[in-house]
């Protein structure tokens, strides 16, 4: 099963919707315009159903086989938001809205799985049913728990859920894949670090947030060197450190730090939480002052199932010649919630020699498109073989 002609046949009409998609980003929950466009599309390809708002602004399609005779279900999941990025690609389809831009590749994504649909949808060469899922809110607002919540997985009967991300640096059209663990839990903190402030020259009668909160900075560091294994994946960051004061004369009487913890193991990421409270609180209480904790659990490991992975991974040995094993990757994926819910599988596809994600200056490759709609179309056909 190579790259289907009819998708080199729908090649230039995938890549204006994609290109269409990327010029209006949205972000978060606020995809009115592409959920609305995702919705026409599909009622446009004769899908049995089209349900919106589920899971705030997401949309599902249901596509039925031209058989059903053992009540198979299969969901395909695109994510739709964009970041808040001043895009700086210079294309003539850049972002019209400053200040939010495509620079993850979910444009791509969501054209892809319309591509796939339209085919599935003409088609209809399978036994059972394809759930189309255009999901919101990827980028930190969690919009695939947001669905599952909604009852998605209940109400269309999905028992499968497989995903797809394109991947910068990894060849076009290019598959790699993981079974188990994957994509990282994403936890994020907030320490407020109270002391004594007053005058710089007078440190004595203070006590000095900056030095209680940069010793929490380092000790930090002691969580992935000397309290987890080795042998096991963590990040611990502090990305932000902010005092009460802006003057050079003055000990403020806070600091903010903020940060993120990434794991790809549930008892990590427990001992990690444990820790760095003890230690934040600890610290500050050595030095006479206080530290108040607000650790925030994100989005959680996201887990490949083991056999529907060696599926997803035959399919794209299929239209590419072969499927690479993926990295493990320390970004979160709220995919992870789906998977969580259902069995199913999430691979990289290709994006060729281009920027990196979140980067001003990404864009998708839609010279990728046909092998995204292929695999998507592939997981539909191959799973549930037409009786």
């Amino acid at each position: 099963m190579p790259v289907k002609n009819r998708f080199a046949e729908l090649l230039p009409e995938i890549t204006g919707w994609r290109r269409d998609f990327h010029e209006h980003p949205e972000l978060l929950f606020d995809t009115h315009r592409t959920a609305q466009r995702v919705a026409e599309l599909l009622k446009g390809f004769g899908c049995d159903e089209v349900v919106e708002g589920i899971g705030r602004t997401g949309v599902v399609g249901v596509i039925k086989g031209r058989t059903d005779t053992q009540g198979k279900v299969i969901g395909l999941r695109a994510d739709m938001d964009a970041l808040p990025i001043i895009e700086a690609t210079g294309l003539p389809y850049a972002s019209k809205t400053k200040g939010k831009m495509h620079a993850c590749g979910h444009d791509g994504h969501t054209a892809m799985l319309l591509g796939a649909a339209k085919y599935l949808a003409e088609t209809r060469n399978f036994d059972g049913t394809a759930i189309v899922i255009f999901q919101p809110a990827e980028e930190g607002g969690g919009g695939g728990r947001e669905m599952c919540e909604d009852g998605m997985m209940e109400r269309f009967r999905i028992q499968e859920v497989y995903g797809m991300h394109n991947w910068p640096g990894q060849p076009v059209g290019s598959f790699a894949i993981r079974p188990g663990a994957f994509f990282a839990a994403t936890d994020q903190f907030e320490i407020v670090v109270e002391g004594k402030g007053g005058h710089a020259a007078k440190p004595h009668e203070t006590i000095d947030t900056t030095v209680v909160a940069s010793q929490i900075v380092i000790a930090f560091q002691t969580i992935a060197s000397r309290n987890v294994d080795p042998v096991s994946q963590i990040v611990v960051s502090v990305t932000s450190f902010e005092t009460e004061s802006k003057a050079f004369n003055v000990i403020p009487q806070k600091v903010t730090l903020k940060g993120t913890v990434r794991t790809l193991d549930k008892a990590v990421r427990k001992l990690a939480e444990t820790r760095l409270v003890k230690i934040a609180e600890a610290t500050a209480d050595a030095y006479g002052a206080k530290a108040h904790v607000n650790y925030m659990r994100g989005y959680p490991v996201m887990v490949n199932s083991e056999e529907q992975t060696g599926f997803a991974a035959q399919v794209a040995s299929k239209i590419s010649g072969s499927c690479g094993k993926a990295p493990l990757i320390m970004g979160g994926e709220d995919f992870a919630f789906m998977l969580e819910e259902r069995p199913g599988a999430y691979i990289l596809v290709g994006n060729g020699d281009t920027a990196m994600v979140h980067h001003p200056q990404y864009n998708f490759n839609d010279e990728a498109i046909p092998a995204g709609c292929s695999w998507w179309a592939g997981i539909i056909e191959e799973r549930m073989p037409a009786a």
